[in-house]
């Protein structure tokens, strides 16, 4: 393929040619923009839309409105109450001698704490792994990446043994008893864990393509590690931080699995999600009451990404172009 020559006069100054890369995202920029694609956009977002706005509807309505026909004729014959969410949050409901309310606690105290910890250790880890040089840094960055790949199922059972009895070689106590049972020590030590392989891997790749320059200005007017990372690292990678944080606040809200191993169904530690889960077995006809507190799980998840979601795009963009 020949290439063409454009000739420029002396003096004057060259023409800027876009390059095939920018040619291609500028294409996929107006595919992207296109009526159809705004259509289909608007169509998705409607039918996603759709059951939140019935389950919405449900928890709205009487039990007796609830039994006998569809949440859509609420539209229709708007019928509201509140006692369903007053029931589900202090009452239970049915018979059931406590509500959500302590519950809704519980999962406030374990979800917090387990999204601030891996935010806090990965953002250092990424930090010394993408800034300060030593000997054997990528090998400790590649296993970190590779551990995404170890089901975290395959965790649960030993985690468990060695906080309920500690490791022991025959009469040689390697790990001492941690006597964490019924406490938010497990679920907040395993949720951190977990999430440590992802969440440093993603924060590497943002704090890696900070400007040098900034970095090295830094160093050389005095600053210590620990400066650099607090004052200018952190404020430049808070992108990065809120899109992990929507992740992880969405992963430890919504989980079942973990808490049910390590916090069991006491009221004491149990998060929302197992009472829900102990409702909808014993109570599955029971629509007004499963839909109210199904809504109110929703609602502090919804509240945090829409309050993080401009630094969404942002993060997640991190580390995949550069220049």
């Amino acid at each position: 393929m020949s290439e063409e020559t454009v000739e420029v006069a002396p003096g004057a100054e060259a023409p800027v040619v876009p390059a095939g890369g920018q040619a291609g995202a500028k294409a996929v920029r107006r595919a992207f923009s296109s009526p159809i694609a705004s259509f289909l956009v608007i169509a998705l977002t409607v039918v996603w839309t759709i059951p939140t706005l019935g389950l919405l509807a449900t928890s709205l309505r009487p039990e007796k409105d609830v039994a006998q026909t569809g949440w859509w004729t609420f539209f229709a014959h708007p019928g509201i109450t509140l006692a369903n969410y007053h029931d589900v949050l202090f009452n239970g409901g049915f018979g059931v001698s406590n509500g959500l309310m302590p519950y809704l606690v519980n999962s406030l105290a374990i979800t917090v704490p387990a999204t601030i910890f891996p935010l806090a250790l990965a953002s250092m880890a990424a930090y010394a792994l993408a800034w300060v040089r030593f000997k054997g840094s990528d090998i400790i960055f590649f296993v970190i990446f590779a551990l995404q790949v170890v089901p975290l199922q395959m965790a649960l059972v030993p985690l468990l043994q060695l906080y309920s009895g500690g490791a022991h070689i025959g009469s040689v106590t390697i790990f001492p008893s941690l006597g964490l049972g019924g406490t938010y020590a497990p679920v907040w030590i395993s949720h951190t864990m977990f999430a440590l392989p992802l969440a440093v891997f993603l924060l590497h790749n943002f704090i890696a393509q900070l400007p040098n320059d900034l970095i090295e200005a830094a160093r050389v007017d005095g600053a210590s590690h620990f400066r650099v990372f607090r004052s200018i690292v952190l404020p430049l990678a808070t992108p990065a931080l809120a899109s992990f944080a929507i992740f992880q606040f969405l992963w430890v809200w919504n989980d079942l699995l973990v808490a049910l191993t390590f916090a069991g169904g006491t009221p004491e530690v149990a998060p929302l999600t197992v009472r829900l889960a102990q409702l909808s077995g014993s109570f599955g006809d029971h629509w007004e009451i499963l839909t109210a507190g199904a809504f109110i799980s929703i609602i502090i998840p919804l509240a945090v990404f829409f309050s993080l979601q401009r630094y969404f795009v942002r993060g997640l963009l991190a580390g995949s172009v550069k220049g």
